[in-house]
């Protein structure tokens, strides 16, 4: 860790307790863990505000795979956006429902829409995307 810079941060006392009580929650093992991976979620949000930006996307669904058409409605999808996707896992959770995860990688506007698109299908129960990029260091 040559490259690292120290600085101090100055917060109000309730503050610097609720942050140590949520670093000690989540497993940090210091602030400045805690600090880093905050920033680079700030660095993420703020690099797919450019619909240019090469970015990555997790896109989770959940439907009953009874659903007319739902199935080929979403596979006629992704072969449509076949240079977005990197990997597509299906998931048989029981005898009625299916859980699909889909890797998207490319331009943000591109991702973005096309996750948009999945999670709003017809017969879709849930949806969720997690969105992350490169800027992640």
């Amino acid at each position: 860790m040559a490259n690292v810079i120290r600085f101090g941060v100055s917060m109000e006392k309730e503050l610097v307790g609720g942050f140590d009580a949520l670093i000690k929650k989540r497993g940090y093992p210091s602030r400045s863990e805690a600090v880093r991976d905050l920033v680079r979620k700030f660095l993420i949000t703020e690099e797919w505000q450019d619909p240019n930006a090469s970015v990555l996307a997790t896109v989770s669904i959940l439907y009953r795979h009874h659903e007319h058409h739902l199935s080929d409605s979403l596979a006629d999808l992704q072969h449509h956006n076949y240079e977005l996707i990197i990997s597509t896992t299906h998931v048989h959770l029981d005898k009625d429902d299916c859980l699909e995860v889909v890797i998207l990688k490319g331009k943000a506007g591109k991702v973005r829409k096309l996750a948009e698109q999945m999670i709003s299908t017809k017969g879709v129960r849930h949806g969720g995307v997690v969105y992350t990029g490169k800027g992640a260091k």
